[in-house]
């Protein structure tokens, strides 16, 4: 006689199927890395089997591109849609960009591990990663904080806009991801932090700013 989770597992669509699939995955590769987490333990957190994972994910690689890029994905995309609401605010410019630099620190924050992860496979599996450009919400905010600079600068930046804001963004990643081993504990508090990484972003680009006009 079948089990209440067999019977369940029938009844799911693919689409359904598909979606606890990544969220297994998302979960192992957050936890584990791209080589500790197993298609089997993956297999296992979704109530499905491996050979129904390779139906939808060629190999672990397919998979993991798709557990990470799709969420991070809508990730980026929702918070595009909230900084976009903070311009709405009426903030002057310093404190919408500390607005905005927050928001930033908190989503990093909240997704340190499977970043991490990526930037783990990124560096010792380039092949995993292959498609980390299509991430539209990234896209989206790069595009968004270059005409931000543009406009102010009137495009005369000493550095160019498009290298400004991924420059800046790779600042605040690195802080907040590698944060527990460059702000050890005792340095300061985790405000002071979070006001250091904010004033070091946005003076960086006001510099640039002033240097272009």
């Amino acid at each position: 006689m079948a089990t209440i989770a067999q019977a369940r597992r029938k009844r799911r669509s693919p689409e359904e199927l598909r979606d606890l699939i990544l969220a297994a995955a998302a979960h192992e590769f957050e936890a584990a890395g791209y080589a500790g987490a197993t298609t089997a333990a993956i297999a296992r957190r979704a109530e499905t089997t491996e050979a129904q994972i390779f139906r939808f994910f060629p190999s672990k690689a397919d998979l993991f591109r798709a557990a990470v890029f799709e969420p991070l994905n809508r990730h980026f995309s929702d918070f595009q849609s909230r900084a976009v609401a903070l311009a709405g605010e009426g903030l002057d410019r310093r404190a919408l960009a500390e607005r905005y630099i927050g928001e930033l620190q908190d989503f990093i924050g909240e997704h340190s591990r499977m970043l991490m992860s990526l930037i783990v496979a990124r560096a010792y599996m380039p092949d995993t990663t292959h498609g980390l450009g299509e991430i539209e919400g990234l896209l989206a905010y790069f595009d968004r904080g270059r005409a931000m600079m543009s406009a102010r600068t009137g495009g005369h930046e000493k550095v160019p806009a498009e290298l400004m804001v991924r420059v800046s963004f790779a600042a605040v990643l690195g802080c907040v991801v590698l944060r527990d081993w460059l702000f050890p504990e005792g340095l300061a508090s985790d405000e002071a932090i979070r006001q250091a990484i904010a004033d070091f972003t946005i003076d960086g680009i006001n510099a640039n700013d002033e240097r272009g006009a």
